[in-house]
Protein backbone atom coordinates (compact mmCIF):
# COMPACT_ATOMS: atom_id res chain seq x y z
CA UNK A 1 0.00 0.00 0.00
CA UNK A 2 1.31 3.43 -0.88
CA UNK A 3 1.94 5.65 2.13
CA UNK A 4 1.35 9.34 1.64
CA UNK A 5 2.80 11.83 4.06
CA UNK A 6 0.09 13.67 5.95
CA UNK A 7 2.32 15.64 8.31
CA UNK A 8 0.45 18.78 9.34
CA UNK A 9 1.82 22.15 8.28
CA UNK A 10 2.84 24.61 10.99
CA UNK A 11 -0.49 26.47 10.70
CA UNK A 12 -2.58 23.32 11.30
CA UNK A 13 -4.68 23.01 14.45
CA UNK A 14 -4.84 19.56 16.07
CA UNK A 15 -8.38 18.23 16.52
CA UNK A 16 -8.01 14.58 17.56
CA UNK A 17 -5.10 12.44 18.66
CA UNK A 18 -4.89 8.64 18.47
CA UNK A 19 -6.76 8.14 21.76
CA UNK A 20 -9.59 10.50 20.74
CA UNK A 21 -9.94 8.65 17.43
CA UNK A 22 -10.02 5.30 19.24
CA UNK A 23 -12.74 6.54 21.65
CA UNK A 24 -14.82 7.97 18.80
CA UNK A 25 -14.67 4.73 16.79
CA UNK A 26 -15.49 2.65 19.86
CA UNK A 27 -18.54 4.88 20.51
CA UNK A 28 -19.65 4.46 16.88
CA UNK A 29 -19.34 0.67 17.27
CA UNK A 30 -21.51 0.77 20.42
CA UNK A 31 -24.14 2.83 18.59
CA UNK A 32 -24.14 0.39 15.65
CA UNK A 33 -24.69 -2.53 18.03
CA UNK A 34 -27.50 -0.67 19.84
CA UNK A 35 -29.36 0.36 16.65
CA UNK A 36 -28.97 -2.96 14.84
CA UNK A 37 -30.18 -5.84 17.02
CA UNK A 38 -29.54 -8.44 14.28
CA UNK A 39 -25.81 -7.96 13.71
CA UNK A 40 -25.73 -11.04 11.45
CA UNK A 41 -27.54 -9.03 8.80
CA UNK A 42 -25.20 -6.01 9.09
CA UNK A 43 -22.14 -5.37 6.94
CA UNK A 44 -19.66 -2.50 6.95
CA UNK A 45 -18.25 -1.05 3.71
CA UNK A 46 -15.35 1.39 3.84
CA UNK A 47 -14.82 4.05 1.21
CA UNK A 48 -11.27 3.89 -0.22
CA UNK A 49 -8.84 4.55 1.36
CA UNK A 50 -9.06 5.72 4.98
CA UNK A 51 -12.67 4.53 5.27
CA UNK A 52 -11.38 0.99 4.83
CA UNK A 53 -9.07 1.23 7.85
CA UNK A 54 -11.79 2.92 9.91
CA UNK A 55 -14.14 0.07 8.93
CA UNK A 56 -11.60 -2.50 10.12
CA UNK A 57 -11.27 -0.76 13.48
CA UNK A 58 -15.04 -0.43 13.99
CA UNK A 59 -15.44 -4.14 13.13
CA UNK A 60 -12.84 -5.00 15.81
CA UNK A 61 -14.79 -3.01 18.40
CA UNK A 62 -18.06 -4.68 17.33
CA UNK A 63 -16.35 -8.06 17.72
CA UNK A 64 -15.43 -7.12 21.31
CA UNK A 65 -18.88 -5.69 22.14
CA UNK A 66 -21.21 -8.05 20.29
CA UNK A 67 -18.97 -11.12 20.11
CA UNK A 68 -19.62 -11.42 16.38
CA UNK A 69 -17.42 -11.09 13.33
CA UNK A 70 -19.18 -8.55 11.17
CA UNK A 71 -18.85 -8.75 7.38
CA UNK A 72 -16.73 -6.04 5.78
CA UNK A 73 -16.28 -4.70 2.28
CA UNK A 74 -14.59 -1.97 0.29
CA UNK A 75 -16.23 0.66 -1.92
CA UNK A 76 -14.30 2.48 -4.61
CA UNK A 77 -16.19 5.57 -5.76
CA UNK A 78 -13.68 6.79 -8.37
CA UNK A 79 -15.87 6.10 -11.41
CA UNK A 80 -19.12 7.10 -9.71
CA UNK A 81 -18.10 10.62 -8.74
CA UNK A 82 -19.96 13.45 -10.46
CA UNK A 83 -16.72 15.39 -11.01
CA UNK A 84 -14.79 12.71 -12.97
CA UNK A 85 -14.89 14.72 -16.21
CA UNK A 86 -13.82 17.92 -14.45
CA UNK A 87 -10.68 16.55 -12.83
CA UNK A 88 -7.29 17.27 -14.37
CA UNK A 89 -6.08 13.73 -13.61
CA UNK A 90 -7.86 10.46 -14.27
CA UNK A 91 -8.93 8.75 -11.05
CA UNK A 92 -7.15 5.63 -9.85
CA UNK A 93 -9.79 2.91 -9.96
CA UNK A 94 -9.66 0.04 -7.46
CA UNK A 95 -11.98 -2.91 -7.09
CA UNK A 96 -15.04 -2.65 -4.88
CA UNK A 97 -15.65 -5.79 -2.85
CA UNK A 98 -18.88 -6.08 -0.94
CA UNK A 99 -20.19 -8.99 1.13
CA UNK A 100 -22.78 -10.76 -0.96
CA UNK A 101 -25.68 -11.04 -1.19
CA UNK A 102 -26.76 -7.54 -0.15
CA UNK A 103 -30.50 -8.20 -0.29
CA UNK A 104 -32.11 -8.06 3.14
CA UNK A 105 -28.98 -6.68 4.79
CA UNK A 106 -28.11 -3.39 6.45
CA UNK A 107 -25.01 -1.97 4.78
CA UNK A 108 -23.15 0.73 6.69
CA UNK A 109 -20.98 3.00 4.53
CA UNK A 110 -17.91 4.16 6.48
CA UNK A 111 -15.75 7.16 5.58
CA UNK A 112 -13.26 9.41 7.31
CA UNK A 113 -14.76 12.84 6.60
CA UNK A 114 -18.32 13.76 5.61
CA UNK A 115 -18.38 17.10 3.79
CA UNK A 116 -20.62 17.84 0.79
CA UNK A 117 -22.21 14.38 0.65
CA UNK A 118 -21.09 13.74 -2.92
CA UNK A 119 -18.75 10.88 -2.01
CA UNK A 120 -21.58 9.17 -0.13
CA UNK A 121 -23.89 9.60 -3.14
CA UNK A 122 -21.19 8.03 -5.32
CA UNK A 123 -20.82 5.18 -2.82
CA UNK A 124 -24.56 4.50 -2.96
CA UNK A 125 -24.38 4.44 -6.77
CA UNK A 126 -21.51 1.93 -6.58
CA UNK A 127 -23.45 -0.22 -4.11
CA UNK A 128 -26.45 -0.36 -6.45
CA UNK A 129 -24.22 -2.19 -8.96
CA UNK A 130 -23.95 -5.07 -6.47
CA UNK A 131 -27.53 -5.36 -5.29
CA UNK A 132 -30.19 -3.75 -3.15
CA UNK A 133 -29.59 -3.71 0.61
CA UNK A 134 -32.63 -3.50 2.87
CA UNK A 135 -31.21 -0.27 4.19
CA UNK A 136 -28.04 1.80 4.06
CA UNK A 137 -26.60 3.68 7.02
CA UNK A 138 -23.63 6.05 7.17
CA UNK A 139 -20.77 6.34 9.66
CA UNK A 140 -18.12 9.08 9.53
CA UNK A 141 -15.22 9.85 11.83
CA UNK A 142 -15.65 13.61 11.18
CA UNK A 143 -18.76 15.49 10.02
CA UNK A 144 -17.72 18.97 8.96
CA UNK A 145 -21.03 20.20 7.54
CA UNK A 146 -21.47 22.10 4.25
CA UNK A 147 -23.75 19.51 2.66
CA UNK A 148 -24.63 19.97 -1.00
CA UNK A 149 -26.90 16.92 -1.00
CA UNK A 150 -29.56 15.82 1.50
CA UNK A 151 -27.31 13.28 3.24
CA UNK A 152 -26.89 12.83 6.99
CA UNK A 153 -24.62 10.48 8.94
CA UNK A 154 -26.24 7.98 11.32
CA UNK A 155 -23.01 7.65 13.33
CA UNK A 156 -20.50 10.47 13.82
CA UNK A 157 -17.23 10.42 15.73
CA UNK A 158 -16.96 14.22 15.94
CA UNK A 159 -19.02 17.09 14.55
CA UNK A 160 -16.60 19.79 13.47
CA UNK A 161 -18.12 22.93 11.95
CA UNK A 162 -15.65 24.41 9.47
CA UNK A 163 -15.34 27.18 6.95
CA UNK A 164 -15.64 25.95 3.36
CA UNK A 165 -12.03 26.90 2.60
CA UNK A 166 -10.59 24.98 5.56
CA UNK A 167 -9.28 21.46 5.08
CA UNK A 168 -9.64 18.51 7.45
CA UNK A 169 -6.75 16.06 7.35
CA UNK A 170 -7.04 12.56 8.75
CA UNK A 171 -3.90 10.53 9.26
CA UNK A 172 -4.06 6.84 10.12
CA UNK A 173 -0.93 4.86 10.84
CA UNK A 174 -1.95 1.92 8.63
CA UNK A 175 -2.70 4.06 5.56
CA UNK A 176 -0.29 6.97 6.02
CA UNK A 177 2.61 5.51 7.97
CA UNK A 178 2.34 8.19 10.64
CA UNK A 179 0.58 8.30 14.05
CA UNK A 180 -3.21 8.64 14.08
CA UNK A 181 -4.34 12.25 14.15
CA UNK A 182 -6.91 14.68 12.77
CA UNK A 183 -6.13 18.32 12.20
CA UNK A 184 -7.62 21.33 10.48
CA UNK A 185 -5.76 23.58 8.07
CA UNK A 186 -7.02 27.14 8.11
Amino acid sequence: MKHTKQTPPAAAVPIMDAEAIRRALRRIAHEIVERNPDLKSVALAGVQSRGVEITRRIAEFIREIGTIDIDMGVIDVAMYRDDVGKRTELPVVRASKLPMPLDGRTLIIVDDVLFTGRTVRAAMDAISSFGRPARIQLAALIDRGHRELPIRADYVGKNLPTAPNEKIRVCLEQTDGEPDAVWIEK
